[in-house]
C-alpha cells in the first residue's frame, strides 16, 4: 500500500534548496509538467527551466524557479537536481500557471 506522503530534496550544485514532506510535486519536464505523488512507479526524468511546486501535507504550497536538471523518485524519496533554483517569493501560485 502506497503511503500518503514522500520525502522531498531539492538541491542545487551550490546549496540545499528545499527539504521536507510532500503530498504532490509539480516539475517543469520537457514532456509538460509531470506530476508526483506518493506510491508513483520510480522514475528518472530530465527536467528544464520553469516552476517546480511543492505541496505538503497541510496543503501549504512552495513554489520554485529552477533551472535545467533531473528528478530520480524511488521508495517514495524525490530528489529534485537543479543548476539553479530559488524560491518563488510574492508570486502566488495561480500566477504560476500551476494549479
Amino acid at each position: 500500500m502506497a503511503g500518503t506522503t514522500m520525502d522531498v530534496n531539492i538541491v542545487s550544485a551550490e546549496h540545499p534548496i528545499w527539504s521536507g514532506t510532500a503530498k504532490a510535486v509539480l516539475v517543469p519536464a520537457y514532456a509538460g509538467g509531470l506530476g508526483i505523488l506518493p506510491g508513483h512507479e520510480p522514475v528518472l526524468s530530465v527536467i528544464q527551466e520553469g516552476p517546480l511546486v511543492v505541496t505538503e501535507p497541510n496543503g501549504a504550497k512552495h513554489s520554485f524557479e529552477v533551472t535545467d536538471g533531473f528528478i530520480s523518485f524511488d521508495s517514495n524519496k524525490l530528489t529534485v537536481v537543479v543548476e539553479q533554483g530559488r524560491p518563488m517569493q510574492n508570486i502566488p501560485v495561480d500566477e504560476t500557471g500551476i494549479q
